[in-house]
């Protein structure tokens, strides 16, 4: 299926976990890929496996100077964007009485300011029938303890998919968000945990998890793709639920 035969995703947070697997679905499907991330080896890395449809910019999401130079970087590769997503972060965790203004700005600066200035700087690359999808999660419809700073700033990125779903239409540019619940990335990696810890930390989450175990990258971007294809051409300002139904059933 060649659904985005010759059309350009640029992919935030590209080079691995959901982003990557976005990438390789879109490539698989015709397309070009331009994927960001924080270091050069991991954008070296991530493009050299995706192939020659595949283009990398190292930009950090919490980095400003970085995202009012996106614009510039991709145009290196295009001028046009077809499907944005914003998928660019990872989590960090703390207890309300331990968390600092430094937890707090970091994950408001990545996920709020980062996914607001980039949609802004990628806009004017983007024309009628393209598509903008935002990364929330299903931590927005449930309270957990120690995730109130990323709680929230999910929570004001699922906000955005409504504004700019509001202000965009006249542009005829949709805009959707999904949301996913506990897939096999490296969402752990910038907590402080070693590895063991993390392991032990997925094995805890496997028996809330109502299908008994952690959704795959490539079944977000299913999803995602989905959303930015013509069979999604009458979905406008929604949240795709992409969690096994976590967010709504408790166990």
């Amino acid at each position: 299926m060649q659904r985005f035969k010759d059309k350009f995703a640029l992919i935030t947070g590209g080079t691995n976990g959901m982003g990557y697997a976005t990438a390789q679905q879109f490539i698989a499907e015709g397309g070009f890929a331009i994927v960001t991330g924080r270091t050069n080896a991991s954008v070296h890395k991530a493009v050299s496996r995706l192939g020659g449809r595949a283009f990398g910019i190292v930009s950090n999401a919490g980095d400003m100077q970085d995202i009012f130079q996106l614009q510039k970087n991709v145009k290196q590769y295009t001028n046009n964007i077809d499907l944005l997503f914003v998928n660019a972060g990872y989590g960090q965790f703390a207890s309300v009485e331990d968390a600092n203004e430094a937890h707090f700005d970091e994950l408001f600066n990545m996920l709020v300011k980062g996914t607001f200035f980039t949609a802004q700087q990628i806009l004017p690359l983007m024309k009628p029938g393209s598509s903008v999808v935002l990364n929330t999660s299903f931590v927005t419809e449930t309270g957990t303890s120690y995730f109130s700073v990323y709680s929230a700033a999910k929570a004001a990125v699922q906000s955005f998919i409504k504004t700019f779903a509001a202000e965009f239409t006249e542009k005829g540019i949709r805009v959707n968000g999904i949301s996913p619940g506990h897939i096999k990335t490296n969402i752990f990696n910038n907590t402080g945990l070693n590895q063991e810890q993390i392991d032990e930390a997925v094995e805890n989450l496997i028996p809330t998890i109502p299908f008994r175990r952690q959704g795959e990258p490539s079944e977000i971007a299913n999803a995602v793709l989905f959303l930015a294809s013509q069979e999604a051409s009458y979905i406008h300002g929604t949240e795709l639920a992409v969690d096994a139904g976590i967010s709504v059933i408790r166990h």
